[in-house]
């Protein structure tokens, strides 16, 4: 089945020094670019983290100290990656809990802007989670009808972005309306649908730090738009001010956002805040 985009769709995987997405480095990025027409671009990476990679790592990736000495690092690859994907939606495999959660902060510590929130997220996984409820493993037995070990060596970035972009497809191709009978098992080829279905939270920050909620109008119902869509507004998700809406904080307590930056939370979430703080700050001058 040939994917329905109206634009870019980047199909990506990270291998990396470990799981703490503030303070691990990427050491091999892997992704497919898809364009509308069906044209497809490849690319793989090898990374210099400016850091001693774990043994265990090592073990898992084949990736040691030695073999990404001379490679580039993520700051000398962030600007021509910015541009390749600049304008795409992205897809992976766990991809919106961790793999673009730590690019984001790739690119803010290499100093370049990149906004995810203009992208549409799709995440294999969870769409395989909430169809089936397993691991990239089975999804690619299930799917595609072979077991992993067969086509690829395990924990290679480059070997499970073709098995996460072959899940995706073979997903597509399992739950339409020729091969499903309960219309609730019904997957619509469509980047849109496919972005909100891999949602599995609130977060306007990858951390959850700072989450969607609806605005509620005095007599304690939500409020809605000219569309009836709920109105939602920021509010913070942690602290003291917790349940807070985020702009009413930044206006009642100016030294929140000083203390937010300085303190260690996620680069992405910083970013968000300054974002909406300066849109606040531009709505008041208008």
């Amino acid at each position: 089945m040939k994917l329905n985009l109206t634009k870019p769709l980047v199909v990506f995987d990270l291998e990396t020094t470990g799981l703490d997405i503030v303070n691990d480095r990427v050491i091999q990025l892997s992704y497919i670019k898809i364009y509308p027409d069906g044209t497809e671009e490849r690319n793989n990476f090898l990374v210099n983290p400016g850091r001693h990679i774990p043994e265990f790592v090592s073990d898992l990736t084949g990736i040691d100290d030695e073999r990404i000495k001379d490679a580039p690092s993520f700051k000398q690859l962030s600007t021509t990656l910015a541009e390749t994907f600049k304008g795409c939606d992205f897809a992976g495999f766990n991809s919106n809990r961790f793999d673009v959660p730590l690019l984001a902060e790739e690119f803010l510590r290499a100093g370049v802007d990149f906004d995810f929130s203009k992208c549409r997220l799709i995440d294999a996984q969870t769409i395989f989670h909430k169809m089936e409820r397993r691991n990239l493993a089975a999804a690619y037995e299930f799917y595609c009808g072979r077991k992993m070990e067969e086509d690829f060596e395990a924990h290679r970035a480059d070997q499970d972005t073709e098995a996460t972009y072959r899940v995706l497809m073979g997903e597509l191709d399992m739950y339409t309306t020729e091969r499903q009978e309960d219309t609730d098992r019904i997957l619509p080829n469509d980047m849109d649908y496919l972005a909100e279905f891999s949602k599995q939270n609130d977060n306007v920050d990858f951390a959850g730090r700072i989450v969607w909620a609806p605005v509620n109008g005095k007599d304690g119902k939500p409020l809605t738009d000219k569309d009836g869509k709920p109105q939602m507004q920021e509010i913070f998700n942690f602290g003291k001010y917790k349940d807070m809406p985020v702009a009413e904080v930044l206006k009642k307590d100016p030294g929140y956002y000083s203390w937010m930056l300085a303190a260690e939370f996620p680069n992405n979430t910083k970013q968000v805040l300054t974002r909406i703080r300066l849109r606040e700050f531009n709505n008041r001058s208008c």
